[in-house]
């Protein structure tokens, strides 16, 4: 079967580098499957899970936003942060998520809200592909 190579990289450098046959992804404008000979495209990506398939398995990613950019042939994903569930500290990620509840529920006036709702998303898709 016809296959891409995913690219995916972020700031501290490159997470992967693999041939794939299938991503699946969240854009800001809703879900997308990128198979090989797709037409170019170029998204921006939500807090989300990217599944990337092939005939032996799959895997995932928890990437927190960034572009998404599609070739026939490879599929690049420039994330702000991207990370594979074996490198993702699940004891970590359950404090960030409960510190993010916290300020959400405390409904004071100091309190950046739209920071919270982000560090909850990242906070949950970090747990939701740990486990």
């Amino acid at each position: 079967m016809k296959t891409l190579t995913v690219s995916v990289v972020t700031p501290d450098g490159p997470v992967l580098e693999d041939d794939f046959e299938m991503v699946s992804c969240r854009a800001e404008g809703g879900e997308l499957g990128v198979l090989p000979g797709h037409i170019p495209t170029v998204a921006p990506l939500t807090i989300s899970v990217v599944r990337l398939k092939r005939s032996n398995g799959s895997e995932k990613l928890a990437v927190s936003g960034g572009f998404l950019e599609v070739r026939p042939e490879k599929v690049t994903i420039l994330a702000q942060s991207a990370e594979k569930p074996s490198d993702i500290d699940v004891s970590r990620a359950k404090e960030a998520k409960e510190r993010a509840e916290k300020r959400l529920q405390a409904k004071q006036e100091n309190i950046d809200f739209q920071r919270a709702e982000l560090a909850l998303k990242r906070a949950t898709n970090r747990l939701d592909i740990a486990q």
